[in-house]
């Protein structure tokens, strides 16, 4: 069976999505809440395993952190590590352990990061192919769930559970007509 891996640069994206740059304005912990929900939605379309990579090289003494968010993992960078080098040291690991029906997807709008990926055997993905890829799998799961919803036709027998229309069968063929209780 196929793994998929999903690795996010957090702050790239934060910053190339209008939504997120505006929230980030006033709270950047809001605008990664926001970004985190947004992947862990996706994480459960694609069902790929979900990275997400925040910078935290410039936090002093920062030991960095990794950590679980519902379904994805967040990991925060140590003291001069940056998001893209974690990002290349994880994609090289990964391609050489995955086998060649597994895939690395990197989501950075970063042409050098685009580049080194590429190089390493990871497939990438700008910050507006994320979102539109996100778009896409939305629509695709609400079609499928409104025509999974819709009636064959439009009749009674169609929106009853099962049991009632056991009963109403057995009624109109006259057969089960129904009984008092005592």
């Amino acid at each position: 069976m196929a793994r998929n891996f999903l690795l996010v640069d957090g702050y790239n994206i934060i910053f190339a999505w209008k939504k997120l740059a505006k929230i980030a304005a006033y709270s950047l912990e809001n605008a990664r809440t926001e970004l985190c929900d947004i992947i862990c939605e996706y994480q459960g379309m694609t069902e790929a395993t979900a990275i997400v990579v925040f910078d935290a090289h410039k936090v002093a003494g920062g030991m960095g952190s990794i950590s679980e968010y519902r379904n994805i993992t967040v990991v925060f960078t140590k003291e001069a590590e940056t998001a893209d080098h974690y990002i290349e040291q994880t994609t090289s690991y990964l391609a050489k352990n995955l086998s060649k029906k597994d895939s690395i997807i990197v989501a950075t709008s970063d042409s050098l990061e685009q580049i080194i990926i590429l190089s390493r055997g990871a497939i990438r993905f700008s910050a507006n192919d994320l979102a539109e890829d996100i778009r896409l799998k939305k629509a695709h799961l609400r079609e499928q769930y409104l025509e999974k919803s819709k009636p064959k036709n439009n009749q009674l027998y169609n929106l009853i559970d099962s049991d009632t229309a056991e009963k109403l069968e057995k009624i109109r063929l006259g057969s089960g007509a129904l009984k008092p209780k005592d």
